[in-house]
C-alpha cells in the first residue's frame, strides 16, 4: 500500500460511504481510502445504506456502491440518492457489468462507472477526480459535474487524469494535442479548476477564427485610432485573464506575425496593446491547444520552433475515441440522460442493434460526434429506445476540415475497382502508375478541401508520404 502523499494529507478530510455486501471489497476500500486521508463508513446493504443517508443522519461527500446487494437493488439505490442528494457524486463498481447497467447507471447520474476486480489506482484516481469536480448546490437540480470533464475508465484516459492532476497546481505552459472532438478545451478548463487560478477567469479564444490584425486586437487589445474602426481603447484578452487562464485553442492557425508577438509574451509576461507603446505586465497562465501535427508545421516553417518549445513545456496528448471504445457506454449514458432532461423526454435505453452500431463505428469526430449523434436520436426516438442509429458520413469539403479521416468515399472506391486492361503492344507501367497514382491524389485533395492529413487518411498514407509525393507528381494541393 502506497503512503499519502503530502497533498492527500493536508487537504481536508471527506466521509465517504461505502455500500458493498462482500466484506473483501468493504475492507480493501477501507484501506486504500484510509491512506488517503479519508473517513470512511461502511453498508452491506442497500437498506442499509439508506439508512444511513436517510434524513441526514450521516453527512457524506461521496458514496461508493455495488450494483449487485441484497436488501435493495443498486440501480434503485442510485436513483434515491440522485433523487435525494443530487450534489453528493456515486461510483458504482460492480462484477456484473453490461452495457446496459453502464448506461442506466450514467443515464441516472451516477459518477463513474468501475468494473470489479478494480485497480486501486483507478480508485483512488476516480475518488480524487469526483471529491474535486465543482458540483451543484443541494437546490433539487441535477448534478451536471461530469459535463466539465472527460469521462473514462480507459487506461489512456487514466493516463490523463493523472497528468491533470499533477500539472493543474504548477503555473507550467501546457500544449494539449488531439484529434478535433477529443476534449482539448474540456481538458484545459480542468486544469484551470485544479489550480490555484480557480476563482479567477478562464477565457478562451479560438485562433482561427480571426484575421490576423483581428486576432492580435483581440489578445493585446488596442488603443484608440489604432487602425480603422478602433473607436474606443480595448482591454485585450491576456490582461481580461488577469490572475486566470488564457486557452490558446487551435493554436497552430496562428500567423507567424502574431506567432511572433506570443513568443514575446512567454519571454517577458508583458502585452503591447496595438499602437501603443505602453507596456502592461501580465500574470496568466498559457493553456494552448492543437489538433494539428506541431512537429510537422515546425518542419515546414508553418510555426515557429522557439514558440513550439516554449508552448511544449507540458505536452498533453488526448486519445482518440477509436482507441477507447470501452468508455462508449459511459459516454453514452450520461449524454443519454443530459439530452432527455433538455429536451423533456424518456428516453432511458439503447438497442442492442443501436449498440453494435456505436460499437462498430471508427468516429472520426470522437466525443463530440458521439455526443451529436446521441443529441439527434433523443430527439426523434419516439418512445423510451433508440431502437437503430444512423451515422452519416460525408467527405471533409474545406481546408479547414479536420486531421480527423473519414471513410473512404465511393469515388475513390470506384478508383480502385478500375482494373485497366493491358494492351497487345504493352504499356509504360511506370508512367501509367504515375498518372493513377496523380488521379488519386488530386481525387482525395478535392474531396478534403486540400487538408493533406485528411488527404493522407484517406489514401492509407503517412503525412510526410503524401507530402512528398504531392511534391514529386507536381499535384496542386490548393483544390478550387
Amino acid at each position: 500500500m502506497r503512503n499519502s502523499t503530502a497533498n492527500e494529507s493536508s487537504a481536508p478530510k471527506k466521509r465517504i460511504l461505502v455500500a458493498d455486501d462482500e466484506a473483501s471489497v468493504r475492507e480493501l476500500l477501507g484501506l486504500v481510502l484510509e491512506a488517503q486521508g479519508h473517513l470512511v463508513t461502511f453498508a452491506a446493504s442497500g437498506n442499509e445504506a439508506r439508512a444511513r443517508l436517510a434524513d441526514g443522519a450521516e453527512s457524506v461527500d461521496l458514496v461508493i456502491q455495488d450494483l449487485k446487494m441484497p436488501e435493495g437493488d443498486g440501480i434503485e439505490l442510485l436513483r434515491w440518492i440522485k433523487s435525494r442528494t443530487p450534489e453528493i457524486p456515486v461510483i458504482v463498481i460492480t462484477a456484473f457489468s453490461s452495457w446496459d447497467s453502464a448506461v442506466e447507471a450514467m443515464r441516472i447520474g451516477a459518477y463513474d462507472y468501475v468494473r470489479k476486480p478494480f485497480d486501486t489506482d483507478l480508485i483512488r484516481s476516480v475518488v480524487t477526480r469526483a471529491l474535486e469536480t465543482p458540483r451543484t448546490s443541494s437546490n433539487g437540480q441535477k448534478d451536471e459535474s461530469r459535463g466539465l470533464e472527460m469521462i473514462g475508465n480507459n487506461c489512456l484516459v487514466q493516463a490523463v487524469f493523472r497528468l491533470i492532476q499533477l500539472i493543474a497546481p504548477t503555473d507550467s505552459t501546457v500544449l494539449i494535442q488531439g484529434e478535433s472532438g477529443t476534449g482539448k478545451e474540456i481538458v484545459a478548463r480542468s486544469i484551470h479548476q485544479r489550480s490555484h487560478r480557480h476563482d479567477k477567469p478562464f477565457i478562451p479564444v479560438n485562433c482561427s477564427a480571426f484575421t490576423e490584425s483581428l486576432l492580435e486586437s483581440e489578445l493585446f487589445g488596442h488603443v484608440r485610432g489604432a487602425f480603422t474602426g478602433a473607436i474606443e481603447n480595448k482591454q485585450g484578452l491576456f490582461r481580461a485573464a488577469s490572475g486566470g487562464t488564457l486557452f490558446l485553442d487551435e493554436v497552430a492557425d496562428m500567423s507567424l506575425t502574431t506567432q511572433v508577438r506570443i513568443l514575446r509574451v512567454l519571454e517577458d509576461r508583458k502585452i503591447n496593446p496595438v499602437g501603443s507603446t505602453e507596456v502592461h505586465p501580465i500574470d496568466v497562465r498559457i493553456i494552448a491547444a492543437t489538433n494539428k501535427q506541431m512537429e510537422e508545421a515546425v518542419r515546414e516553417r508553418t510555426f515557429r520552433e522557439d514558440l513550439y518549445y516554449r508552448l511544449n513545456v507540458i505536452p498533453l496528448f488526448l486519445p482518440p475515441l477509436r482507441d477507447r471504445k470501452d468508455d462508449i457506454p459511459l459516454l453514452a449514458g450520461h449524454f443519454l440522460a443530459k439530452y432527455s432532461r433538455q429536451m423533456k423526454k424518456n428516453v432511458t435505453k439503447i438497442s442492442d442493434a443501436a449498440r453494435h452500431t456505436l460499437l462498430e463505428y471508427d468516429w472520426p469526430g470522437n466525443v463530440r460526434e458521439l455526443e451529436n449523434i446521441i443529441q439527434r436520436h433523443v430527439a426523434l426516438c419516439e418512445c423510451d429506445t433508440i431502437d437503430s442509429v444512423t451515422i452519416h458520413v460525408r467527405p471533409r469539403s474545406s481546408p479547414a476540415a479536420d486531421s480527423v479521416a473519414c471513410e473512404p468515399p465511393e469515388q475513390l472506391a470506384s478508383l480502385a475497382a478500375a482494373r485497366p486492361a493491358i494492351p497487345a503492344d504493352g504499356i509504360n507501367l511506370e508512367r501509367e502508375l504515375e498518372a493513377y497514382e496523380r488521379k488519386c491524389l488530386k481525387e482525395a485533395l478535392t474531396l478534403t478541401g486540400g487538408n493533406l492529413t485528411a488527404a493522407a487518411k484517406l489514401l492509407g498514407m503517412t503525412y510526410r508520404s503524401i507530402r512528398y509525393r504531392v511534391k514529386k507528381l507536381r499535384v496542386k494541393e490548393t483544390v478550387s
